[in-house]
């Protein structure tokens, strides 16, 4: 065996501890999709990711594109960009720093799809 290195301090896993929602953030997504479920609006969810960001995808019929994401931007340009609502285009329709912030304020029965 020739000169084995032991790396200590790896930033790729410092880094890869960010790539998800953390449990106080997926908690209060959760929530909200139970309570839209409840009321008929939401069916189904998933999540998806990228290099920039994370995404709670959602749902109303089985179709090809989510009809609402709320996404975790992981490298944001604003400070206010972190969180953002995003709808089945990819257009921005809410953003904000706080989740929780984000969730309480948006009019989540005035969201409708749009054909």
């Amino acid at each position: 065996m020739r000169n084995i290195k032991l790396v200590i301090n790896n930033s790729f896993k410092k880094n890869n501890k960010e790539r998800f929602f953390i449990k106080k953030e997926l908690q209060s997504i959760l929530n909200l999709y139970a309570k839209m479920v409840s009321n008929g609006s939401w069916k189904d969810y998933s999540f998806s990711s990228c290099a920039r960001e994370i995404s709670f995808d959602v749902y109303q019929r089985a179709s090809e594109k989510p009809f609402l994401r709320i996404t975790k931007n992981l490298k944001p340009n604003y400070l206010n960009e972190k969180f953002l609502i995003k709808d089945r285009n990819g257009n921005v329709i809410k953003k904000s720093e706080n989740l929780s912030q984000l969730i309480n304020k948006t009019s989540w029965s005035k969201l409708r799809l749009v054909k």
